[in-house]
């Protein structure tokens, strides 16, 4: 049996396209393992995976000066050996990584165990931990057409990112009995991250009453974001975080508006669903939410609104526009070549 070895963690768009490639991987007959950091989140959703899990010590390389920069190094150096001493020892076939600086010390050491990796970029331009760990990259998978140009010539493929499979198979009754809603008028869902988003939720409160002639609303408005003088109004109903209910909203979706993170849009491009992008500015951001948006514009998949330009009255008229254009958006997106990207990862994987 082939054996391969994933990396990724500090946030959970690091973890979660790795999830996806499980299945996949398993029916191709690899048996897996992960490495991640000693505490970081990726622990826990590994394990649920019931994968071998191995934590390694990990430092971030900061922009700003912080005395972690100088402890940190050193950390990074200790999960070098410790991930070196690991792939020797579980000697895996390839190493796929999704990022996270906890993934450098891991794709270096498998260049010096001579085991290839493959790294996947999931904004425009590559952050600085694949910058970092490039060198030990064999092949690099990517989101967009642009991002070609800023890798390696040969070794970069145009992929997209693994899409969760359960999120191809919500149930419409299920969500209709979730949310209290029905099929008599189009669905709008608002996704504004998992912290919300003061701007979108001001906007699509403030545009209510003109929004809810023509749809009903889902609204993931973050964390401490509820606006209680709206609960029980027909045909708005709002979370502070959905879970396992989402493949279920998305089913009955019609329209989205969103963040621009990579691997919301990605999934917003599988299941092709017209959206409109929001992405963070510059002052809450390094812009790769704003290269991201830009992409999918260009492609035809998304309509994006800069977030300073965002109220209530532009918000409508966006929302209009796109929802009398929508088969645009669907034909645009069914085009694309990035709709199987489990299929597209694992041919790389298998390739090298």
């Amino acid at each position: 049996m082939k054996k391969i070895i994933l990396t990724g963690g500090g946030t959970a768009g690091h973890v979660t396209p790795n999830i996806a490639l499980m299945p996949a991987l398993r029916n191709a007959g690899y048996d897996i393992a992960y490495i991640g950091s000693k505490t970081g989140l990726e622990r826990g959703l590994i394990e649920d995976c019931k994968v071998p899990y191995f934590g390694i010590s990990s430092g971030k390389l900061r922009r700003y000066f912080s005395w972690k920069n100088f402890s940190d190094p050193f950390r990074v150096i200790a999960g070098y050996f410790q991930a070196k001493h690991i792939i020797k020892k579980e000697r895996p076939d390839v190493i796929f990584s999704k990022g996270g600086f906890v993934s450098v010390p891991v794709v270096l050491a498998a260049k010096a165990c001579h085991v290839p990796a493959i790294i996947h970029e999931s904004d425009m331009t590559p952050g600085l931990a694949n910058r970092i760990a490039s060198r030990g990259a064999a092949k690099f998978c990517c989101n967009f057409p642009e991002t070609l140009k800023h890798l390696p010539e040969g070794k970069a493929v145009l992929t997209g990112s693994p899409i969760r499979g359960e999120l191809f198979h919500g149930n419409k009754d299920a969500a209709y009995a979730f949310t209290g809603l029905n099929d008599r008028k189009p669905v709008l869902l608002i996704m504004g991250g998992s912290q919300g988003s003061v701007f979108i939720n001001q906007a699509v409160r403030g545009s209510l009453d003109v929004l809810l002639q023509q749809f009903q609303i889902i609204h993931l408005c973050g964390k401490g974001n509820l606006d209680e003088h709206l609960v029980g109004r027909e045909g708005y109903v709002q979370y502070e975080y959905i879970g396992s209910q989402l493949p279920d909203l998305f089913a009955i979706t019609s329209l989205v508006i969103s963040r621009a993170g990579a691997n919301a849009i990605c999934e917003l491009l599988a299941l092709q669903i017209p959206n409109i992008l929001i992405p963070l500015s510059l002052n809450a951001s390094r812009g790769d939410q704003i290269l991201n948006a830009k992409s999918f514009e260009k492609q035809g998949f998304s309509y994006v609104m800069d977030e300073e330009s965002v109220n209530a009255e532009s918000l409508t008229a966006a929302v209009q526009s796109v929802h009398s254009k929508r088969d645009d958006y669907i034909n645009a997106m069914k085009a694309s070549k990035q709709t199987d990207s489990v299929q597209a990862v694992l041919d790389v994987i298998q390739s090298v």
